[in-house]
């Protein structure tokens, strides 16, 4: 596979990222806010750029050790408590990770690395290494994707812990995640527009089979906005393994209601006949066929 990204790096002129001689001005004039976070990373932004700091090993371990504690108990608490702690990170599960990290800091990292969530953590680490450099190659300079700039190390402040970075990278920050628009729309009761941005998902994603890549974590709050644009967010979740592929379609062709799937069952309660359109055009798309027939010439998936 590594071949086969230089291979296409080599033919792309447009995979590699603006670079300046300084950063822009506004990464510098004050504090950068929190914008959110993941399991591997914690995003700051000014009004129009991104900055991202890389959550060390033992937060990552830390917060596989409570996803999957979580994962076990949701049902167990009121209302949506441990749904809401996992989608939403919080100032809560912030102090649970510290908490769960100084309970880990006595064993041995190798106890840890031995047991199943060990195995978790290294292949979300391969995963997530493997979708960065697969978009760096094939996505960057693309309208698949924000724009990012590279400059010289820069020191930036930044709200929280660890209070100051060194970047040497931002990316274009998006005006909001397609799940916060769908979700603006449908306030507003602006049901056509809310179907011309479902419409641009599934044309995001086929752009991005043209490319040879596939996104295994294609869910609303992993696409944003930026003018009219869906653009992928994280690319921790792309691949070009059609192993991979093929066990992601297999299970998309278990899903009956692929609206319901991506959160969407309650924003289209009053609209059955756009979450029936949806359904019906994500399923005519996202599947073996539809994946095979956008695929870049000469690169079939059974040798991705």
């Amino acid at each position: 596979m590594e071949a086969m990204v230089q291979n296409r790096s080599s033919a792309s002129a447009s995979a590699y990222a603006r670079t300046l001689a300084h950063p822009p001005q506004e990464l510098r004039g004050g504090k950068l806010d929190r914008l959110g976070e993941g399991i591997g990373k914690v995003v700051y932004a000014s009004r129009h750029w991104v900055v991202k700091r890389e959550r060390r090993p033992s937060e990552i371990v830390a917060l596989i050790v409570i996803w999957k504690a979580m994962r076990r108990v949701e049902r167990l608490l009121p209302g949506r408590l441990g749904r809401n702690l996992l989608s939403r990170p919080s100032i809560q599960l912030r102090g649970l990770r510290v908490l769960v990290q100084a309970l880990m800091y006595p064993l041995p990292r190798t106890v840890w690395m031995a047991s199943h969530i060990g195995q978790v953590f290294e292949v979300y680490r391969s995963r997530d290494s493997r979708g960065e450099q697969l978009a760096r190659t094939l996505l960057t300079g693309t309208p698949l994707v924000p724009e990012t700039v590279s400059f010289p190390p820069t020191r930036v402040r930044v709200g929280g812990w660890p209070g100051w970075l060194m970047v040497a990278e931002a990316t274009e920050r998006v005006e909001c995640t397609l799940q916060d628009r769908l979700s603006e729309l449908a306030r507003a009761r602006r049901f056509d527009e809310m179907e011309i941005w479902l419409d641009r998902l599934l044309e995001t994603r086929q752009a991005g089979w043209q490319r040879g890549v596939f996104s295994l974590d294609a869910h609303l709050k992993n696409f944003g906005v930026t003018s009219d644009r869906v653009v992928l967010l994280d690319p921790g979740g792309l691949t070009d393994n059609w192993e991979e592929i093929a066990d992601r379609l297999g299970f998309e062709d278990e899903v009956t209601r692929p609206h319901i799937q991506l959160g969407l069952e309650f924003t289209l309660r009053d609209r059955p006949d756009i979450a029936r359109r949806f359904d019906e055009k994500w399923k005519a798309t996202v599947n073996t066929e539809g994946v095979r027939s956008h695929w870049p010439a000469g690169e079939s998936p059974e040798a991705a």
